[in-house]
């Protein structure tokens, strides 16, 4: 959209400018397709009654970017010359760098757990980014130790992230109180126990304590999963604000349970804490083999522990523990279905 920055003594546009612009796109495209020129200056002494015209490209415009030179901006009449000066800057430069930093965020959201390093090539599949759009970012993003460039050219993670998980973690102030809970949660049980908060429509895993047994649920402290499907997800959903009437139940009975949502083999049970004011603090859960865990008693069991541990850490965390007594006289009468029920319904 042309605009003038002196709108009421601004001239009318030359008739030059239409021509004018795509000779510039072509001449950017020629400098893509060459991947040679970091810098293009075009300018026309096309001559018309209010004197010549003049564009100008930007020295932080990316010339090796087709997709950015399709998306400039143009900022018409120069009050301070005689010349109609029109300026082509990349949408980066106009919105003061959030749009860089939103291609920066959706580089580093391609890694995936498990995965040791891409390679750019990969990275450009993932993100459809330019590779050299990439290039410029993984450059920053290398300088702030967020990526790490390894010797066979290939990028990975840095170890930035992990200082800021820590202070995520420590921004709770609530890891000296969930840990020994989880820790005696996995030694009574004999299965994976974690702590989930939720971040928009994820749960993340903050905390996590794993037993000792070849055949257990693994998760990471960090991982995160749709807050959709699990144990977890529904207590984080039933308890946030605003309320849906979909979790009433999990609210009234302060438990939910999990029969292979979101692994088939797997299933879990989850309690809220409750910090100050009564405000949710996360989900405490216990996950295992769905042939272990899955059964009426076990699942009942597991209940018990979770609903104990949960009063236990919401008075340390200042929160009313009261409230879990009636969840625990519910699950004493309630029929917890067990895996082979679940498969016939």
């Amino acid at each position: 959209m042309v605009q003038s920055s002196h709108a009421e003594r601004a001239p009318a546009l030359p008739s030059c400018i239409g021509s004018m612009l795509e000779a510039v796109r072509d001449s950017v495209r020629a400098a893509f397709m060459m991947r040679s020129a970091m810098e293009c200056r075009t300018t026309f002494d096309e001559a018309d009654e209010r004197g010549g015209c003049e564009i100008r490209i930007a020295p932080d415009f990316d010339l090796t970017s087709v997709d950015e030179v399709d998306s400039c901006r143009m900022n018409p009449y120069d009050g301070l010359s005689n010349r109609t000066v029109f300026e082509m800057q990349s949408d980066d430069a106009e919105k003061g760098g959030v749009a860089a930093l939103d291609r920066a965020f959706a580089i580093l959201g391609v890694f995936q757990p498990g995965e040791r390093a891409l390679s750019l090539a990969e990275i450009a599949r993932r993100t459809g980014f330019y590779k050299s759009t990439i290039l410029r970012l993984l450059s920053s993003l290398e300088r702030g130790g967020f990526i790490r460039r390894l010797e066979g050219g290939n990028y990975s993670i840095g170890p930035e992230p992990l200082r800021l998980a820590q202070i995520f973690q420590e921004s709770f102030h609530i890891r000296e109180v969930i840990e020994p809970v989880l820790r005696q949660l996995s030694a009574d049980s004999g299965e994976t126990s974690s702590f989930y908060v939720r971040q928009g429509e994820y749960r993340v895993v903050l905390h996590r304590v794993e037993p000792p047994r070849s055949v257990r649920v693994s998760i990471r402290e960090g991982e995160r999963f749709p807050i959709d499907r699990g144990a977890s997800g529904k207590i984080l959903i039933a308890f946030s604000k605003p309320s849906r009437a979909t979790h009433d139940a999990v609210r009234e009975r302060l438990w939910a349970l999990s029969y292979g949502e979101r692994d088939p083999d797997t299933a879990a049970v989850s309690v809220p804490v409750f910090g100050p004011n009564n405000e949710l603090a996360g989900a405490l859960t216990l996950s295992g083999p769905k042939h272990r865990l899955g059964g009426s008693d076990t699942m009942r069991a597991a209940c018990n522990l979770l609903l104990t541990a949960a009063t236990r850490a919401t008075a340390a965390l200042g929160g009313d523990h009261r409230i879990f007594a009636y969840g625990m006289a519910l699950a004493a009468q309630f029929d917890f279905i067990p895996v082979a029920e679940i498969s016939k319904t």
